[in-house]
């Protein structure tokens, strides 16, 4: 699975070539703008409420001494737990809505690797991708909340919070890449056939999502580029694993591809 990760995160480096190459920006400009808009208002109501409920927990403690230190340790996990929860709404908000305008993007990819058009192999239409989109969405967040709450409890020990945030990371990592992989499956797989496909490359999810948190990092530009060069990755990737048999595509992708 440790070689899978790297795969799904080294297909990163030939995204941005890739999408100026087939002309795709057109494509991202609304989910662009989706993806600042609810990342701005996560942010502002993530800062707003750590300070309350760091607050409301300091309120617990019965002593006077030791109550501040308690006050801004509580207010700390408190901006970490908000903020956690803010991105893990924020990742399942904006590919919901993108789902649609996601869809040509992995067209494309896959007509570019195979030399032919891409197929439909589940009936599809635009209200149809949508509502995909929102149910895996849905299912994803219910599945991803179930494992990130325990985690975030333990974060409230010491020396067992250090390893709580490797896994929170790889986390949410996976249940992003799989989001992201999904707007290809979609025209192959159904629902749950999708779902079982991805658990098979998991490895491959979590590169990919983990280039997609490692973008929200980058401020305001990581926001604007994180579904662009994400969705690309993971267009490339499930393209790879679709038509592992074609000789023309090999795990080499951007080999196709004159990058500066």
């Amino acid at each position: 699975m440790v070689r899978d990760i790297f795969r799904g995160l080294q297909v990163y480096s030939g995204a941005y070539g890739l999408i100026s190459k087939l002309k795709l920006w057109k494509y991202f400009v609304i989910p662009m703008i989706i993806s600042l808009v609810v990342f701005v208002l996560i942010f502002v109501a993530a800062y707003g409420l750590s300070d309350n409920l760091g607050e409301w927990i300091g309120g617990i403690w019965p002593w006077d001494f030791g109550k501040e230190t308690f006050t801004a340790i509580s207010t700390f996990i408190s901006g970490i737990v908000i903020f956690t929860l803010g991105i893990i709404m924020y990742k399942h908000i904006i590919m919901a809505l993108s789902t649609p305008f996601m869809s040509p993007v992995s067209e494309k990819i896959e007509a570019y690797f195979t030399g032919k058009p891409a197929k439909n192999y589940i009936n599809t239409s635009f209200s149809k991708q949508l509502a995909r989109g929102i149910r895996i969405s849905l299912r994803n967040l219910a599945k991803e909340l179930t494992y990130t709450l325990p985690i975030l409890l333990l974060k409230f020990i010491p020396v067992v919070n250090i390893f709580s945030t490797a896994l929170l990371f790889l986390v949410q990592a996976y249940y992003a890449g799989f989001s992201n992989m999904d707007y290809t499956l979609e025209r192959h797989f159904k629902y749950r056939e999708s779902i079982a496909f991805i658990r098979e490359h998991r490895g491959l999810a979590i590169g990919n999502g983990i280039g997609f948190l490692l973008l929200l990092f980058i401020p305001v530009i990581g926001v604007i580029l994180v579904l662009p060069l994400s969705v690309t990755s993971a267009s490339v990737i499930a393209v790879d694993l679709l038509f592992d048999d074609d000789d023309e595509i090999g795990f080499e992708p951007f080999d196709k591809i004159e990058l500066s």
